[in-house]
């Protein structure tokens, strides 16, 4: 086990969940699976249309909702994409009644099967486990899958809060959602790290308000103009080193 020193200054560090401490596996191809798993389960249960006919309108309800909700950095929970999805085939289901809540959790039972840990995650996180306040910000729909996801892993317990953009409804880059993280946490934007895979999201987002961010390369993005990290890893390896340099 790599011993840390504390880092002065810094009391906690966050992290994005998928592609910086969990994997998704064939390029994000767990979509249509999770989709299908879900139509069967609906069709099963009296929802009576073809899997063409739910797809498009699944399509429609998705993009109905975020041209609204991306304007404001809002993230409506997975149930209410489901329920739309119903309302347009002709069936009226509220995004809190069990059809819909256990159709979201057919399409989450499918992907988590995606789904698997960085190779260093575990050792990273015990590492810094004690020695800071450790926080995790993922822009999910469905705030249930990642807890299970976390549980199933064995990393629930390594985080002293754990903040899903649909259990808000605000997403990253949003201020709100690393303000109202910090003051879960009891520490300031100075005194706290941010590690995430993309740029908008995990390093405009949290340095908007003052956070330090590391950038995770783990694809070739395009670089946003202004958007600069404080440091670069191309693994989470290089993590604890890098905080070092801070």
């Amino acid at each position: 086990m790599l011993r840390l020193g504390k880092i002065p200054m810094i009391k906690a560090i966050l992290f994005d969940m998928f592609d910086t401490l969990m994997m998704i596996r064939k390029n994000h191809d767990f979509y249509s699976s999770s989709l299908m798993k879900m139509y069967k389960y609906l069709n099963k249960n009296g929802i009576d249309v073809s899997f063409e006919k739910f797809q498009e309108a699944y399509i429609e309800a998705r993009d109905g909702l975020y041209a609204i909700a991306d304007g404001k950095l809002e993230e409506p929970h997975f149930t209410v994409r489901i329920s739309e999805t119903l309302k347009i085939l002709g069936y009226d289901y509220k995004s809190s009644s069990l059809l819909v809540t256990t159709a979201s959790d057919e399409f989450c039972n499918e992907f988590m099967n995606f789904v698997y840990p960085d190779e260093n995650a575990e050792s990273v996180l015990h590492d810094l486990y004690g020695h800071y306040k450790l926080g995790l910000v993922s822009n999910f729909a469905i705030p249930e899958c990642v807890h299970e996801l976390l549980k199933t892993h064995g990393l629930d317990n390594l985080f002293d809060v754990i903040v899903v953009s649909a259990a808000v409804n605000k997403r990253k880059p949003s201020p709100e959602i690393f303000k109202n993280t910090l003051k879960s946490l009891g520490v300031s934007a100075e005194e706290t790290v941010f590690v995430g895979d993309t740029l908008d999201a995990d390093i405009e987002g949290p340095k908007g308000v003052g956070i330090k961010a590391v950038y995770i390369e783990r694809r070739n993005e395009n670089k946003v103009a202004k958007i600069e990290p404080d440091k670069k890893i191309r693994s989470l390896s290089e993590l604890i080193p890098a905080l070092k340099e801070f």
